[in-house]
């Protein structure tokens, strides 16, 4: 059965709660992507994707996907994993003030813009789960989990925080980070990190589900 040794570690009635629980993707790269492919694996099945890119050589290296180059990464994830929903959509300041996230049990931020990144926490910090800093990197051994405030070593985290602060925003939300220094300039990334991240990030959505009874 597909699903036979997810149920046999978190029994059959917390792995019909993942059923039940609406989750947003905003980002289907190097982090988005994998967080996506542990969610749909795991037994999640009321997923949506927003993304408006196109996949390019240069994501060959760390994006699931990627072989279709050219090609929407919403569309071509959707025929990958059947039955989620996707948006191609550019999220930018308009959008993210516009888009409802009621509906949502968990909004996991994997995009790339801190003006976006910031206005999407001051809109659903409950229910947020935010990715900073994966590229520049290759010691997976230093990401951590940790609210916005007690993050350290990443400069993204830093320009948000301190953001925040000056938009007398005090609000409490979850951050996947790196300590790690950079280790290149610009652009450089490896999946041992980026898709660590995505899978940190899907392990903590499982452990809130199976902590906090469902509705």
């Amino acid at each position: 059965m597909r699903f036979e040794r997810c149920i046999s570690l978190f029994g059959q009635e917390k792995f019909e709660d993942f059923k039940k629980v609406s989750i947003l993707i905003l980002g289907v790269g190097g982090v988005g992507s994998y967080a996506l492919d542990c969610l749909y694996r795991t037994g999640f099945s009321d997923i949506t994707i927003v993304d408006y890119d196109t996949f390019d050589e240069s994501n060959q290296n760390r994006q699931i996907g990627s072989e279709a180059l050219g090609e929407l990464k919403t569309s071509h994830l959707a025929t990958l994993y059947q039955g989620i929903k996707a948006i191609n959509q550019k999220m930018d300041l308009e959008w993210v003030e516009g888009f409802d996230f009621e509906p949502y049990d968990f909004v996991l931020d994997c995009a790339d813009t801190t003006p976006v990144k910031i206005a999407i926490a001051k809109k659903c910090y409950k229910k947020l789960i935010m990715s900073v800093g994966s590229a520049k990197r290759y010691d997976a051994s230093k990401i951590e989990v940790a609210s916005i405030w007690k993050t350290h070593g990443d400069a993204l985290a830093r320009k948000i925080r301190n953001q925040l602060k000056k938009d007398k925003f005090n609000r409490n939300f979850t951050v996947v980070f790196s300590s790690e220094e950079d280790r290149c300039p610009s652009k450089g990334s490896f999946v041992g990190v980026t898709g660590s991240f995505g899978l940190r990030i899907c392990s903590e959505v499982v452990k809130r589900v199976i902590l906090t009874p469902q509705r």
